[in-house]
């Protein structure tokens, strides 16, 4: 696929989805968030394409929303009609939130790489994603406190989920800084490394452990721990029951069980 803000590869199973304006620190324009739903969109129905890791070109993961977008809703939202303008601009968010929305909502596992900055959206865009990691260097903020908004598509409503519900309240209300080492910490991220490169090489790994395994059981897994997310336990293990009772005598299943018996690494297909 081409893109304007993106940068897309894939190679062995592992798609590497790259934030693409490094002369404006990532900020995510009205052109990004539409990729990045085509992106999702693409991840999902890719066989080849396993797993996705998201990555920021430059020396930011990402500054957050671009402010010249929100500079120019009141232009996209103009109408004689207050209701009908205002209906515009809700109209808006909830594409927005859509956006991040889909990478929930794409069956393969999305890996966020987090170098530098990730502020504001930022932190609506990795809190989306399965599994979070970051380098030392690494520093998140939830801005928009300082530019005088609430934040609006998904970080009041994921990050409480990731650190609790104490520590999601400080962030938001402060909007103070939080390191690589810190983040860590409070459970943001599932590991800092010490170097960009050593993030790296340290997510491409994990991405390569993720890519060999069985990929219906890893949609299988994903869709589940996202369902058990918002429901009940008894609702979880129902749902899980339909899936193995549709999915479970796969051929992945057989392949485990031949490749173990005959000690070696077992291959699945796309």
């Amino acid at each position: 696929m081409e893109f304007s803000t993106l940068e897309l590869t894939l190679e062995a199973g592992i798609a590497i989805v790259a934030l693409n304006r490094p002369d404006k620190a990532n900020a995510m324009s009205e052109p990004m968030w539409y990729e990045i739903g085509r992106a999702m969109e693409w991840l999902d129905a890719t066989p080849e394409a396993r797993v996705g890791v998201l990555v920021g070109r430059g020396k930011y993961f990402t500054s957050g929303i671009d402010l010249a977008m929100l500079m120019g809703l009141g232009a996209r939202i103009e109408d004689d009609c207050d209701g009908r303008s205002r209906e515009k601009l809700r109209r808006v968010i909830l594409d927005l939130q859509d956006t991040l929305t889909s990478i929930e909502r794409c069956r393969k596992p999305v890996l966020a790489a987090v170098h530098g900055a990730c502020i504001g959206g930022g932190i609506d865009l990795i809190t989306a994603c399965d599994m979070r990691y970051c380098s030392a260097d690494a520093w998140f903020a939830v801005r928009e406190i300082d530019v005088g908004m609430t934040a609006d598509v998904g970080t009041l409503q994921r990050l409480p989920r990731l650190v609790g519900d104490g520590m999601a309240r400080e962030l938001a209300y402060t909007g103070r800084r939080v390191d690589g080492a810190e983040a860590q910490q409070m459970r943001l991220v599932n590991r800092c490394f010490d170097t960009p490169e050593m993030l790296h090489q340290g997510v491409m790994e994990m991405a390569r452990t993720i890519a060999a395994k069985s990929p219906l059981s890893i949609r299988g897994c994903k869709e589940m721990i996202t369902y058990a997310r918002d429901h009940s336990i008894a609702d979880g293990l129902n749902h899980v029951a339909t899936w193995n009772a549709a999915m479970l005598l796969s051929n992945d299943l057989f392949e485990a069980g031949a490749a173990n018996m005959q000690k070696r690494d077992p291959v699945f297909r796309d």
